[in-house]
């Protein structure tokens, strides 16, 4: 499909966001637009073959995700969304790296609720931010095996009560190994199946 490669080499390079211009911004969410006029997968969520696994993230416009990298000695590493249909389950996983050894990790558990044949309701219900090696991190998969069996971490590990840390998403475009969301706070996300 044309529209699709034209997607992936307009993010590569763009360091998932953080290095476009307004141009080039403006040059990705058009390819992106493109793209989702032509979903293969017209109701994405009764497609849980395809939304089920481990997903890397491309490009984003998500200002909270992009902002990790402006920390003082963090470089934004690997983002990864890890979807499991069966459970309603959804964990963001940003790798952070800057000084040796101390290489970090933030993540934030949620469930998801199907709301219409595209969009979900997210409810953010637990966020883990430590040392990876504290942690015990070594792979996405590892990591939440670890949470899905109720092992509490050496690290900042809390519950999210609030109702105000919910959201919804869209998935607009899905394929065997690409998929595009939009974000209710106007944010888009291009990801690959890892």
């Amino acid at each position: 499909m044309i529209g699709k490669s034209t997607l992936i080499e307009a993010v590569a390079g763009t360091n998932r966001g953080l290095l476009t211009n307004s141009s080039q911004q403006q040059a990705i969410l058009a390819a992106i637009a493109n793209l989702e006029d032509f979903n293969p997968t017209p109701r994405p969520l009764a497609a849980s073959n395809l939304l089920e696994g481990n997903w890397r993230l491309l490009y984003t416009t998500s200002k909270a995700l992009l902002n990790i990298d402006r920390l003082p000695f963090c470089k934004l590493g690997q983002i990864y969304q890890c979807i499991r249909v069966e459970s309603n389950s959804v964990y963001n996983i940003a790798e952070i790296y800057g000084i040796p050894s101390l290489e970090g990790l933030v993540s934030v558990a949620a469930k998801f609720e199907p709301v219409s044949q595209r969009r979900v309701q997210v409810k953010f219900q637990r966020s883990i931010i430590g040392l990876q090696r504290l942690i015990g991190y070594t792979s996405p998969e590892n990591f939440i095996q670890q949470i899905e069996s109720g092992q509490k971490f050496t690290a900042f590990d809390f519950p999210i009560q609030s109702e105000q840390q919910q959201g919804w998403l869209d998935i607009t475009y899905i394929d065997d190994d690409l998929r595009i969301s939009r974000g209710n706070e106007g944010s888009v996300f291009v990801l690959t199946k890892t």
